[in-house]
Order: C-alpha cells, then sequence, then structure tokens
C-alpha cells in the first residue's frame, strides 16, 4: 500500500496515513517525536536469543511522561474558540489527566479533571502544576459520574480517555511515527487499556506495514477488551485489579472496540508479577523508569510471546514513566532479575 494512500474503511471511518501525517503536522509545536532503541542485553538474549530484533518505541520520552499528550492535545486543538473559553475537563487515573492539564495549560484553557483517591500523589501533584483543578472521586465509576456533571453544569468540553475518532486519530500518529522509523517489522505489541492507543498505533502499523502482527496485552485484572472480543461487543467492568491503573477501565467503547477489533491479530493477559519482572528488565539492561503500564508489552515479549517471537523483528513500546519514586522501586525489587 503506497504509505499516503488516501484510502479509509468507510464502516468504521478509519484514518488513512495521510490524515494522519497531517495530524503529525498539527501536533508538531506541542509535541516531540521519540526515539527508538534497539535493545540488546544478556538477559533480554537468554530470553529471546541473539537472533532477535528488539526495537523500543520510547514513547515514556514524550511531553507529560506518556503518549497521553498527542490525543488530549489534538482534542483541545480542534474545539472551536467558544468551547476553549468553557475549558476542559477529563476523567483519569493519571496519565490522561496529566495530558490534558498539560494541553489545556499549553492552548489557553482552564481544567478541571476528575481522578480516584487512589492515584498516585505524583500525577495528582503533576497535574497541578499544569494549573489543573483536581476533585478526587471515590472510585471510577463515580469519577465518570462527576465528569458528566462538570460537563453539563459548566459548559466544559469533554475530553475522553480513549473513546473517540479524534482520540484514536491522535495515538495513529505515534503508529505513523513508529512505522517509519523502523520499517519491516514482524510484529508490534501494544498495551490495552481502554483500547484508544491500541487502536490507534494498530490502524497506523496495518496501513503502513500490512504483513506486521499487531498483539494487544492487558492485565489479568482489567480484561475488558478481551471479554469484549470474545462477546463481540464492548463489554463493563464490574471490577478491575491491577497494579497498572493506566490499563484499568471500567468498560470498553464502541470506536476503539471497533477499530481494535479489525486491526489488532491477538490479545494476550500477563499479570502484575510479570509487569514488576519487566520493570526490572528494563531498569537492570535499558535504564528506563517505567510505570507498570509502561512495561506491559515488555512483559508480554518476555512471557506468553516469548516462544512465537524469538528470532524476530519486533516493535516493543514503553508508554508511560508516571510513578513515584517509592512505589518504582518497591516494584523493582518484587521483580526480582526480571526473569521468571
Amino acid at each position: 500500500m503506497d504509505k499516503l494512500s488516501p484510502t479509509a474503511d468507510t464502516e468504521l471511518d478509519i484514518p488513512a496515513p495521510i490524515e494522519i501525517a497531517e495530524a503529525r503536522r498539527e501536533l508538531d509545536p506541542y509535541v516531540v517525536e521519540t526515539p527508538v532503541h534497539r535493545w540488546r542485553g544478556p538477559r533480554l538474549d537468554e530470553i529471546l536469543g541473539d537472533k532477535s530484533d528488539i526495537v523500543l518505541k520510547l514513547e515514556l520520552l514524550q511531553r507529560t511522561g506518556s503518549f497521553k499528550a498527542r490525543p488530549a492535545l489534538l482534542n483541545i486543538l480542534r474545539l472551536s474558540p467558544e468551547a476553549l473559553k468553557r475549558g476542559v475537563t477529563a476523567v483519569s487515573a493519571g496519565n490522561h489527566a496529566i495530558a490534558v492539564s498539560y494541553a489545556a495549560h499549553r492552548l489557553g484553557a482552564s481544567a478541571k479533571v476528575v481522578m480516584m483517591k487512589t492515584a498516585n500523589p505524583f500525577r495528582v501533584a503533576a497535574c497541578k502544576r499544569h494549573g489543573a483543578e483536581v476533585i478526587l472521586a471515590d472510585d471510577v465509576h463515580a469519577a465518570f459520574a462527576k465528569v458528566k456533571e462538570i460537563e453539563a453544569s459548566e459548559g466544559r468540553a469533554f475530553i475522553h480517555p480513549f473513546e473517540g475518532r479524534t482520540t484514536v486519530l491522535g495515538d495513529a500518529t505515534l503508529g505513523l511515527e513508529w512505522a517509519r522509523q523502523v520499517p519491516d517489522m514482524d510484529a508490534v505489541i501494544i498495551p490495552i487499556g481502554g483500547g484508544g492507543l491500541a487502536a490507534g498505533i494498530s490502524l497506523a502499523i496495518k496501513q503502513l506495514q500490512p504483513n506486521c502482527q499487531v498483539f494487544g496485552v492487558e492485565p489479568e485484572g482489567a480484561d475488558t477488551m478481551h471479554r469484549s472480543f470474545a462477546s463481540g461487543r464492548p463489554e463493563k467492568a464490574d471490577k478491575v485489579t491491577t497494579i497498572a491503573d493506566s490499563l484499568a477501565p471500567p468498560f470498553a467503547l464502541p470506536y476503539s472496540f471497533g477499530v481494535c477489533r479489525r486491526f489488532v491479530d491477538e490479545l494476550v493477559m500477563i499479570d502484575d508479577a510479570a509487569m514488576k519482572r519487566a520493570m526490572s528488565l528494563l531498569f537492570g539492561e535499558v535504564k528506563l523508569a517505567v510505570e507498570p503500564a509502561g512495561a506491559a508489552a515488555t512483559a508480554a515479549l518476555a512471557g506468553p510471546l516469548r516462544g512465537r517471537l524469538k528470532g524476530k523483528r519486533v516493535g516493543v513500546i514503553v508508554c508511560g514513566s508516571n510513578i513515584d519514586g517509592a512505589s518504582f522501586a518497591r516494584y523493582l525489587a518484587e521483580g526480582g532479575n526480571g526473569m521468571e
């Protein structure tokens, strides 16, 4: 397929590469093109052998410390001047709230973000540093209810954490970069929370490198996308239990689910222990300090996918680094030497 083909899926209204490239240019003043790194190390070789070509996409080096800056900025950039004056609101475990706070500040809007009371204090402080007002809710369901109330009563634009075409388009700019930086990948591995990141990256990768296999990764304690794939429709989660709070949405939603179902070839699951080991592995060999969700793709590479991807050229995203030092040190110690 031509790299700037204007073709798109009409049923889901899939952005074509030319539109993704235009969105990336729109974001250019506000985000960075994050680098890739070819990972070699003795522990990685022990897991996958020395013939594997593992390429990390270092999105943890993005503005605000995660990929979330891209969709947050694109959504706010596309608000009308009147909507921008009324401000924005968001609900998040942390990374999306930080990104919306940053984007609003850069674009001259006020932000009121709703987070769970269990949110890491590091992330709450980051939102406040960008000038956002933070409201804490008892749980994720209460948080979504509160943000709807704010949207209705104050007229603020709700910036969704993972759903919607513009959100997925923002995430697709990451996939476009990655595909251009690393040609001819055999596979990519992407964490799945609500599915916006996986939807955006997968639709870009599959259009630019159609032979690349796309794996989505979920924690065992937050398997909403697995259950949605099984039933054929977006499912809700009554309860989520995982240290990767960035991958623990209360439900899947139609657009991101539909795009994931079209372009993600297979889903795999990992447990919290695997993410801790992956955090240790990344720190020990690449000197990266990542949050649990940021290590999820690596956990899948070193765990359920290791046999299938041995000897392949594999893209692995490291998508976030927003974690406080004490929590990171604890998970690192619990992760041991990064191997089972």
